[in-house]
């Protein structure tokens, strides 16, 4: 039997190894760094006060009580923020989705004429764009300030979700739309009918963009809303998390004279109010979200 002394082992080399083993170490630390801030919020929030107010650094919460998350639920403008801002997300995303889709689905095909003029100019705007006064004035020229368009329309549409999709489009075998057309089927029953069923990571991604940035648009609110019934909820967040008494004070709520919370656990209340949301919604499309960014990055 011939030994052979340069053979090595089965298996993954040590250098392999420590790679690995340091990889798998820095993500870990990542992970700690990212998700323990809104960890420390919720066990902040869910403590007691007298407990929390000693500061440190919260792994589980001192004490129990929800009796500030009972009492941030009570102030009007968080739940008609809430309001507004679910509208908002759910109209806004769903059109931003379908919208996109009818915009890429087009470009993405090579039959169409003037094609390449048209992805110019939507790539365009990534680098260029009117800016925020023309925008204001636009928005207010249409009559559309303190409504629910002036929140949906101006972050409906966007050019990178655009150029996603569109490579995501120039993926699918021209055999199928082929294929529909000797059957007789038009444009439409095409893109409705075969497109959109076999798009859904793409779709998921889109919405999934879309919404996040629905729920946490705060300058909408700035330029476009005067009034406080239509603020957002990022925009009473912001109005507690700067003065938490005076913004409870405004609906009836005397936070001094409430010896079970204090302007902190109020804000870090507030806080997962209007997080936790988007992150519940997260976990169904993921499998979808990841698929659709890898897909749709392939080919350019």
């Amino acid at each position: 039997m011939v030994k052979n002394g340069n053979r090595r082992p089965p298996g993954m080399s040590i250098g392999v190894r420590v790679f690995q083993w340091c990889n798998n170490l820095l993500m870990l630390i990542l992970i700690i760094l990212m998700c323990y801030p809104l960890w420390h919020i919720v066990m902040y929030s869910l403590s007691e006060v007298s407990l929390a107010l000693k500061g440190g650094i919260f792994l589980a919460p001192r004490g129990f009580s929800i009796e500030t998350y009972r009492t941030v639920l009570k102030n009007r403008m968080v739940m008609s923020g809430f309001r507004v801002t679910t509208i908002v997300t759910g109209i806004g995303s769903v059109g931003a989705m379908l919208l996109t889709a009818m915009t890429a689905y087009p470009i993405s095909r090579r039959r169409l004429r003037g094609r390449g003029p048209v992805t110019f100019i939507i790539f365009f705007t990534m680098l260029f764009s009117g800016g925020m006064v023309p925008g204001y004035l636009l928005v207010k020229g249409l009559g559309l300030i303190d409504t629910y368009a002036a929140l949906i329309l101006p972050g409906m549409m966007s050019a990178w979700n655009i150029l996603l999709m569109r490579n995501f489009f120039q993926n699918i075998p021209d055999s199928l739309e082929e294929s529909a057309m000797l059957d007789g089927a038009g444009d439409v029953l095409i893109f409705t009918r075969i497109i959109l069923p076999i798009s859904k990571p793409v779709l998921a991604t889109i919405f999934l963009f879309s919404a996040v940035g629905y729920w946490n648009n705060y300058f909408s609110t700035v330029l476009f809303v005067n009034h406080r019934e239509m603020w957002s909820l990022q925009a009473v967040l912001r109005d507690i998390v700067t003065n938490a008494s005076a913004a409870m004070a405004r609906q009836g709520v005397s936070i001094i004279e409430q010896p079970s919370m204090t302007p902190q656990t109020v804000m870090m209340a507030t806080v997962v109010i209007a997080t936790v949301p988007i992150l519940v919604v997260y976990p169904f499309l993921q499998k979808h979200f990841v698929q659709g960014v890898m897909i749709g990055a392939i080919k350019g």
